[in-house]
């Protein structure tokens, strides 16, 4: 792995890109009066990935397109992105920025991502011979430098391009000097510019990777000590901290936890962005990601052995075919009413194959079958065959990752266990439910607001919770408390048809999106101090 960024979910490797235009999708629909919203980040899925951060700063912006947004992205040329595959590229010209004492030339460069209009910031030196954050040396020494002269080009590029944005939705650390450049050089400039008139939404979506430097930095970036120092600033553990300086001066901080949102109030001060956080609570809107109803879809899915969905008048029954066709493929037993559990991802303790691996033989000892898909060790590996021949016809252990075997195999089975102690995005809960698996998750791993406890709310819930972090909790309060659930066939069922008729989808998202951008709109630069 690259150093100086965060993994990206073993997840990410089993979703297909973006391979149909928005305005296909019977869910996009005209939601607004059009909105115009420039996009900065370091990444984007078809273009350059380095964490989850690729997949939601490309999807997002199509979703938004197909609800009638007009949508700029801006993104660094880096080492890795191949501008072939954008088509009708141009050069735009060329801007001046203020670079400390001295000042720097970068290139712009407008080109087209399906729908999507992509404008690339160049410079040889600072983005074109180098991976947007590190190498397999650390991460780059300057990443202050590269994306203070980002940050700068994207705020004086909107006049370049000649776009007029409505709001600049900014990601995480690297794009964290937009909304501060955006509310000390711009507000007080000539009214006509686009950054004046612009509002900024900073989306926090990695909260580990916050961009913290020494403060001998702050003249070379043009930020004045009362910046640093103030309440509001830019300053976090006596260093400037990119993260924050974006989340103190947007004009509406995003996440994508909802339920963040609602306990922001009671967290205790500590030191960090979440005191950002709680001082600015009424400024805070939590949207979930969406995942790509295209790519997954039961219903028209070739790969099933039998299409289902929520439309259908009994969907279960398709996806026992399904299951039955598994277990043959599989060559587990055939057992119709033994729940079939399924784990996706490293074979780790990042995927939370420890506790996992503590829980794998009494598990097997139930009246379950196991399927197991993902990479791991040749030490890890071997003990898994070994186990999956001690329990022949019951466990299936499937070495790397295959996204048609991922179809087939969410297709098949009834639960699907996620043992992990975080996950950044609910993204495979979400694509289970999709295809009427229920998640059985970590109560703390961030995905409540996907993953709602049956136990605490009857009518809504879609999974089950296991409080503690270890193989006894997993076991009795996640994987017992749902084949309980499962024994009870008409009950099993509601949970079913409770999760395929979920709605998880980019054009969901987007629609909370449009949203969030009209309270930015709604409202002046926030007030520090």
């Amino acid at each position: 792995m690259i150093a100086g960024q965060s993994p990206p979910s073993p997840w990410a490797h089993l979703r297909p890109l973006y391979r149909s235009k928005a305005g296909s999708d019977p869910h996009h629909q005209s939601l607004h009066s059009t909105v115009k919203v420039a996009f900065a980040t370091p990444e984007l899925q078809s273009l350059v990935r380095r964490t989850n951060l690729a997949e939601i700063a490309e999807q997002l912006p199509h979703a938004l397109v197909g609800a009638g947004a007009n949508v700029r992205v801006f993104l660094p040329l880096t080492k890795d992105i191949d501008t072939n595959i954008l088509s009708g590229l141009k050069n735009v010209g060329s801007l001046t920025l203020p670079d400390g004492a001295d000042s720097v030339r970068v290139r712009l460069m407008q080109g087209q991502l399906n729908e999507l209009e992509i404008v690339l910031v160049d410079h040889a030196q600072l983005f074109r011979t180098r991976h947007p954050y590190g190498d397999t040396q650390g991460p780059y020494e300057d990443n202050w430098r590269r994306y203070s002269i980002f940050a700068r080009a994207v705020l004086e590029g909107l006049e370049l391009i000649r776009f007029a944005a409505d709001v600049i939705h900014c990601f995480d650390w690297t794009t964290g000097l937009i909304p501060v450049f955006q509310r000390l050089d711009y507000l007080q400039k000539d009214k006509k510019h686009p950054a004046t008139k612009a509002g900024t939404f900073f989306a926090v979506q990695n909260t580990a990777m916050q961009g913290s430097f020494e403060r001998e930095i702050l003249p070379k970036i043009g930020i004045s000590h009362k910046e640093f120092h103030a309440i509001g600033g830019v300053e976090l553990g006596g260093k400037i901290n990119y993260l924050k300086a974006g989340a103190e001066y947007a004009t509406i901080i995003g996440t994508n936890s909802p339920t963040l949102v609602d306990t922001v109030a009671a967290m205790p001060n500590d030191n960090s962005v979440f005191d950002t956080f709680r001082r600015r609570e009424k400024e805070i809107v939590g949207i979930t990601p969406g995942i790509n109803y295209r790519s997954w879809d039961p219903s028209c899915d070739p790969l099933l052995a039998q299409t289902y969905g929520p439309e259908d008048k009994d969907p279960t029954s398709g996806k026992r075919k399904c299951k039955v066709s598994l277990q043959r493929a599989l060559k587990l037993d055939n057992g119709p009413r033994t729940p079939l559990i399924c784990v996706i991802g490293q074979f780790d303790s990042d995927g939370g194959f420890d506790i996992v691996s503590e829980a794998i033989t009494p598990l097997l000892e139930r009246s379950v079958q196991v399927v197991m898909m993902g990479p791991g060790s040749p030490e890890v590996l071997e003990r898994l065959h070994t186990i999956e021949q001690t329990f022949a016809g019951r466990c299936r252990i499937i070495e790397g990752y295959n996204v048609n075997t991922a179809h087939v195999l969410l297709g098949g089975s009834d639960i699907l266990l996620l043992p992990s102690h975080f996950h950044a995005a609910p993204t495979l809960p979400a694509i289970g439910m999709r295809y009427g698996v229920v998640p059985v998750a970590y109560s703390n791993s961030g995905l409540s607001d996907v993953v709602r406890d049956v136990r605490v709310d009857q009518r809504n819930g879609t999974g089950f919770g296991f409080k503690t972090y270890d193989s006894e909790s997993m076991l009795e309060d996640g994987i017992d408390a749902a084949r309980q659930q499962y024994k009870s066939a008409p009950d099993w069922k509601q949970m079913v048809l409770r999760c395929l008729g979920e709605d998880n989808s980019w054009a969901a998202a987007a629609k909370e999106q449009l949203r969030a951008y009209r309270r930015v709109r709604r409202r002046s630069p926030p007030r520090r101090g």
